[in-house]
């Protein structure tokens, strides 16, 4: 459970404040001795040599120092001694210290390993990093901002925002059936269980950095965000003419089109069920209120001119991963709509920030082997038991390395 902050919270931050005063006040004697806006000083000790200029790299840190003043100030000056510079500073007040965040430009030669060693000397434990990019750059109330305005626009983005504000981690939707649904917000280390206002929960997990209660507050306030709007979707539609002729609508599904979707299922012949379902058929309604609820994925649907839903594509939030799929009714395949709409999910993912899709069909469904293979991607192939995976890399992305400690 979550540890609330303590009577003594006033107190510690009062000496959270002195220390950045602290800070403040080398900063504006550096900037004085730098500007010649002041007099000379007396000569001081000669500094450790700061590491020579060169590339730079980014990187994240987290390391929880002790609640006592000139703490993090230790540590700023141990980077300083490394000619490493602070780009951003983040602190989250603990029941028995504070995690300072920060974001760091760090002479390329320097290794992580010893980047966490430097910290340590300078007092920090349970040090964290990671490599950051440009996109960290952007303040923590900015980037809050932004995430906000997207989960308001679209529900489909709750599960996004809470992967892109807290970086690696899996988000898991459960629907309200599951009787294991918790009734509060929980907090448990490297674990967030959070209420979906859709009556199921939301779980957050990260493998190697405990969330502090700064970050639960963050995730409950987009979710609560998402409560207050209920379900919504952007309403825009785009009508094309395929090859033979025929005009359809291509526009977001949501739960609203479940009578048309289980229509289309009827319309459908049992084999091209089959392709989809990877099950017994009759079973292939009650998929539908799952995949055509905003939580857990955005769907596109293909629309006729006489307002029938003619197919439907699916992009799925699965834990870090994430599934496409496709159901074409039969009379509507062989005319490139599969191609269209599984080329709109991986543009979908990509503005997402997924790596990677995946499909998973049968071994002989040569026709979504054919579609995947059109989207001129690498290709990812898993074959067992006559199911087959296949995998789109979406664009080139180095390993991630494990976190170092």
């Amino acid at each position: 459970m979550t540890h609330l902050p303590s009577s003594n919270d006033k107190a510690r931050r009062q000496r959270r404040r002195r220390d950045l005063i602290e800070l403040a006040a080398g900063f504006r004697t550096w900037w004085a001795r730098r500007h010649g806006h002041s007099p000379p000083l007396a000569p001081e000790p000669a500094a450790a040599p700061a590491a020579a200029e060169g590339p730079a790299v980014l990187w994240r840190m987290r390391t929880t120092v002790r609640d006592t003043p000139g703490s993090l100030a230790a540590v700023c000056t141990a980077l300083a001694g490394h000619g490493i510079d602070i780009l951003t500073l983040q602190t989250h007040p603990l029941a028995d210290g504070t995690v300072d965040e920060f974001l760091l430009r760090v002479p390329a030669a320097m290794a992580p390993g010893g980047l966490a060693q430097t910290v340590g000397g300078a007092g920090g434990r349970d040090t964290w990093v990671e490599r950051a990019d440009a996109h960290d750059l952007v303040d923590t109330p900015t980037r809050m901002l932004n995430l906000a305005t997207r989960t308001a626009m679209d529900a489909a983005e709750l599960p996004l925002a809470l992967r892109q504000l807290f970086g690696r981690c899996s988000i898991r939707s459960l629907p309200a059936a599951r009787s294991d649904a918790p009734h509060e917000d929980v907090l448990e280390g490297t674990v967030m269980r959070l209420r979906d206002p859709s009556g199921g929960s939301i779980t957050v997990e990260r493998a190697y950095l405990p969330f502090t209660p700064t970050e639960f507050a963050r995730a409950r306030a987009l979710v609560e965000l998402d409560a207050q709007l209920g379900v919504r979707m952007p309403a825009g539609r785009d009508t094309m003419t395929l090859a033979e002729g025929n005009e359809i609508t291509i526009r977001r599904a949501g739960p609203e089109d479940l009578p048309a979707a289980r229509a289309m299922h009827r319309r459908c012949s049992p084999a091209t069920l089959a392709k989809r379902y990877h099950g017994p058929v009759a079973d292939a309604d009650r998929y539908l209120e799952h995949l055509l609820s905003p939580r857990f994925g955005q769907t596109l649907a293909v629309e006729t001119a006489s307002g029938r839903i003619a197919a439907l594509a699916h992009l799925l939030w699965d834990g870090d991963e994430t599934e496409v799929a496709l159901l074409v009714e039969d009379g509507w395949q062989h005319q490139g709509i599969g191609a269209e709409l599984l080329g709109r999910l991986t543009v979908l993912a990509a503005e997402a920030g997924c790596g990677s899709v995946y499909a998973v069909t049968q071994a002989t469904n040569t026709a979504m082997v054919a579609t995947m293979r059109r989207l001129g991607l690498p290709l990812d192939y898993q074959v067992e038991d006559g199911t087959l995976v296949i995998t789109a890399t979406l664009a080139p992305a180095d390993a991630p390395a494990r976190p170092h400690r």
